[in-house]
């Protein structure tokens, strides 16, 4: 169900319900003792992705100092730092010894989208974004720091792609038409739609190269739909190159090779 108080995520995990509280509040940390995080390293630093139907799993390391040594992590939570909501659910930390005072803690963070209509009371695709991460960790000696923001990363809605190059095969001179399609995941209902309004670059690699080129931008129309004209001079494949956004993630059709007549 919706109706979730803003800083709460509601995620099914295991079978059973999980309520984590998520707090939204400005940056500040708190504590006591020197225990610190003093490095912090989200999904190895790439972007998280997530579509329609696919569980994602990534980690969350981070890197804990105290003279006493580090007990480990005691909470830790994720959110789009605009809302103050997020839908990852902690599933476990493991940590790793690197000296008598540093350790590598490194939590496990996962979500299926199907749970993500149900963690706001908004639209969830408001939530794509910057994100942020808080945690509370402790030392051998009960020192412990309650740290906001020890990271931002982003969260991408997923994207797909498509490229079709007609006529196949073409004359040599002749005009080419190559068209496509770019959607982006929808986390309310679960499916692709049409992205329109975004520069798409069109890209062409002739037979016997070792890369593609960009010919030209276009900008997809009504229902992320794409289409151009260009002159066939060689035989090879076309494809279409989205770079992503804030919101979105990057993305790269597959080649639709031609040949010539």
């Amino acid at each position: 169900m919706r109706g979730r108080t803003a800083g709460t995520a509601w995620a099914l995990a295991g079978g059973a319900a999980a309520l984590t509280l998520l707090t939204a509040t400005g940056a500040h940390a708190e504590g006591r003792g020197d225990i610190r995080v003093v490095k912090t390293v989200v999904n190895t630093g790439h972007n998280v992705t997530v579509g329609t139907s696919k569980k994602v799993t990534f980690p969350i390391a981070l890197t804990i100092k105290d003279n006493s040594g580090v007990k480990g992590v005691t909470r830790i939570s994720t959110f789009n730092t605009t809302y103050g909501y997020g839908f990852f659910d902690w599933t476990g930390t493991s940590c790793v010894k690197k000296s008598p005072t540093t350790s590598v803690c490194t939590a496990t963070m996962t979500v299926a989208p199907a749970w993500i209509r149900d963690s706001d009371d908004m639209d969830s695709n408001k939530l794509a974004g910057v994100w942020q991460v808080n945690a509370t960790v402790k030392a051998n000696d009960g020192d412990y720091w309650i740290s906001d923001r020890v990271a931002e990363y982003k969260v991408k809605r997923a994207s797909q792609l498509t490229t079709d190059a007609s006529p196949e095969p073409v004359a040599k001179g002749a005009k080419l038409t190559v068209t496509g399609k770019l959607s982006r995941a929808n986390w309310e209902d679960l499916k692709y739609h049409g992205f329109t309004g975004q520069d798409v670059k069109l890209q062409f690699k002739a037979d016997g190269a070792a890369h593609y080129r960009t010919v030209r931008t276009v900008r997809t129309g009504d229902a992320g739909k794409l289409s151009t004209k260009v002159t066939a001079t060689s035989a090879g494949s076309w494809r279409w190159y989205f770079p992503g956004t804030t919101t979105t993630a990057r993305v790269v059709s597959a080649g639709d090779a031609v040949k010539l007549k």
